[in-house]
């Protein structure tokens, strides 16, 4: 989460066509925060996964 956060996030707000992915990416951390609140170790990994893929 820290990492699409602080450093993949930003570089998308920065261009006018990164606001679609921009939305998925704090979609994908909101999902990432929910699962660990929950203490459900199966979204978690899922969570993971899906952060795991974004680059910038």
């Amino acid at each position: 989460m820290r990492r699409v956060r602080e450093d993949v996030l930003p570089e998308y707000d920065a261009i006018p066509t990164g606001a679609f992915a921009a939305r998925l990416m704090r979609q994908s951390i909101r999902a990432a925060e929910a699962a660990i609140a929950s203490g459900d170790v199966v979204a978690m990994v899922s969570a993971y996964g899906d952060l795991e893929g974004y680059q910038v």
